[in-house]
């Protein structure tokens, strides 16, 4: 591998003189905040795990500071985005600055939630600084669209951070912690603070890093499945599982009985509940009347 040029990175000042240049100002409807930071995006690269033969998916990559970052240590980045203007520059800078690389990067102009496929080799491993508004669902769907991916780091807000890696009987473990452990191992990786962004956001963030299961969840049941039963447990929380999930079985009676058979107590509630728990809930449910 040839090696980058040493300034191939953004600093503070490339990133302002390539949005004034483009006539980009970041948009809080996109919850665009851009890392002006070169040790911020290696540290995050390196955290990650990136390798030299990974294929890298990267959502949201702006300016490209971290795709730059990403591009020195992976074989291949593809890079998906959703803005117009900023993944019509994108391929430019890439070819500016690492020109060496630039055969090695692809852009898909898209939006993430839309993507099903991507160009080149299936991806092993996605690498992204999360936009705060999108980031569970983008991150839920590119796990569950693509089994290639192995090992993800993503940069999001601290609250959705701990969200993530939250474990059963935290205050803050819910939807986001089962469902992201349905497909992954996920745990708190790091802290970032508000001065590498370009503007500086309001909140702190995080990173969190998620290796995919060995083993799938072991159930007869399907995602869906499974997860219809996470929802309606955390959409009354308060409540216990055999009165939240009434709705879910058809009654309180019926989810009593598949909790019981679950060998989950009824008095239980969601947030003490385990992704596998969750899992033997929804094999047991009554089917309903035809």
């Amino acid at each position: 591998m040839t090696s980058p040029i040493p300034d191939a990175l953004l600093g503070p000042a490339d990133i302002r003189e390539l949005a004034a240049a483009l006539g980009v100002r970041p948009t809080k409807q996109r919850g665009q905040n851009f890392v002006i930071d070169a040790n911020t995006v290696r540290r995050i690269v390196r955290t990650a795990g990136v390798r030299p033969d990974d294929t890298v998916v990267e959502v949201g990559p702006g300016l490209g500071s971290l795709t730059l970052a990403l591009l020195e240590a992976a074989d291949r980045v593809t890079a998906v985005e959703i803005d117009d203007v900023l993944a019509a520059a994108l391929p430019a800078t890439i070819a500016a600055r690492m020109p060496e690389r630039a055969d090695r990067f692809a852009l898909v102009h898209s939006d993430a939630m839309h993507v099903t496929d991507l160009p080149g080799p299936p991806p092993t491993a996605l690498v992204a600084n999360l936009p705060y508004n999108v980031a569970v669902p983008v991150l839920l769907h590119m796990l569950d669209t693509f089994p290639t991916i192995d090992r993800t780091l993503v940069m999001v807000q601290a609250e959705v951070a701990d969200r993530l890696a939250a474990a059963p009987g935290s205050k803050v473990y819910g939807v986001p912690s089962v469902k992201a452990n349905w497909y992954a191992e996920v745990r708190r990786a790091g802290s970032i603070g508000r001065n590498v962004f370009w503007p500086a956001p309001n909140v702190d963030s995080g990173l969190v890093s998620l290796t995919r299961r060995g083993e799938p969840v072991k159930t007869t049941a399907t995602k869906g499945e499974v997860f219809a039963v996470i929802d309606a447990a955390f959409a009354q929380r308060r409540k216990t599982l055999r009165a939240a999930l009434a709705g879910w079985a058809g009654s309180a009676a019926a989810a009593e009985t598949a909790l019981v058979a679950a060998g989950v107590s009824p008095q239980a509630r969601g947030e003490s509940l385990t992704i596998d728990q969750f899992a033997r809930i929804a094999e047991h449910k009554e089917p309903g009347p035809q």
